[in-house]
């Protein structure tokens, strides 16, 4: 019998796409030989991921999980909202989300870990599913907050079952309140980011270069104005702080009453809100959009 090494393994992974254990398999099954191999994936149905890796994948599932004082998210991409609605595609995007409560929110490292239940990696339970459901699928992103005292509360909007939705919310809450006391204002904050769509936590956080290119259009306007370099500056720092307003979630009015500010609703609830995480299925991602009826006369042979 033909010696299967780790090379001739890679190997035949990085022809097929399919996952280490099921390459393995396949050599072993065709005692080493790379095109019966391949041909044995194929008939498996295991190498088909690879023909669909080059798919765009902006649909598909955030899932958030939570453990006391840790809270996890995750997005997982498919090519249709159909895919969304798949109970296996399901299943796996919410034991992702709960292994990034203990793996962490490196993607890399969340794809090498074991899936659950299983011998092997989530990165190859993905390939099963993508030659299962027939769509190209990717894990995009991940992300794990913890508190030393207090709820890392989360907020599904448009959820499809509890943990499961397009647009997920992490809302690290720190503080002397009682835990479900802390746990409401979570999920009320989870609700406000959701829709206030923050970019940062505090001023100190906001990304130097957005701000000084916030700065420089506000300047040029403020100079049009033809008034003394004095007052342009005074209009230049009262405009940066209504920039602050719309992007620093602790300065922005609380979307529950129209009136507060969120620091002063945190404050007044005895908490510290030490970070946040905001994820909506698909931003950022250049989706394809096609003509169907076109599509379908080009394919019937009937376009103009």
């Amino acid at each position: 019998m033909a010696q299967i090494t780790a090379a001739l393994v890679a190997q035949l992974r990085e022809k097929t796409g399919a996952g280490m254990m099921d390459c393995k398999k396949a050599l072993v099954e065709s005692d080493g030989d790379m095109e019966a191999a391949v041909d044995w994936l194929r008939k498996k149905g295991l190498s088909a991921a690879a023909k669909k890796s080059g798919r765009v994948a902006a649909e598909g599932l955030v899932g958030v999980a939570t453990a006391p004082q840790v809270g996890a998210m995750v997005e997982v991409n498919a090519e249709t909202d159909f895919v969304a609605r798949n109970e296996q595609f399901q299943n796996f995007v919410a034991e992702v989300a709960g292994l990034v409560l203990s793996v962490g929110d490196d993607v890399e490292k969340l794809k090498a870990a074991p899936f659950p239940g299983t011998r092997h990696s989530v990165a190859e339970e993905l390939t099963r599913l993508i030659a299962a459901v027939g769509e190209n699928m990717t894990i995009r992103r991940a992300k794990r907050l913890e508190v030393n005292a207090g709820t890392v509360a989360t907020y599904m909007h448009n959820s499809v079952k509890p943990g499961l939705g397009k647009i997920g919310v992490l809302a690290a809450l720190e503080g002397s309140s009682e835990l479900s006391a802390l746990e409401t204002l979570g999920r009320q904050i989870g609700m406000h980011v959701a829709a206030a769509r923050p970019d940062a936590l505090d001023v100190t956080s906001v990304d130097p270069s957005a701000l000084e290119r916030e700065r420089a259009v506000l300047t040029e306007q403020a100079q049009a104005s033809g008034k003394p370099p004095a007052v342009i500056e005074k209009m230049v720092e009262g405009r940066i702080r209504k920039y602050y307003e719309e992007v620093v979630l602790l300065e922005q009015v609380w979307v529950h009453d129209g009136e507060s500010r969120v620091k002063e609703v945190v404050k007044k609830a005895g908490g510290n809100l030490v970070g946040f995480a905001r994820f909506q299925l698909g931003e950022g991602i250049d989706k394809q959009v096609g003509d169907f009826a076109a599509e379908v006369a080009a394919a019937a042979g009937t376009a103009p």
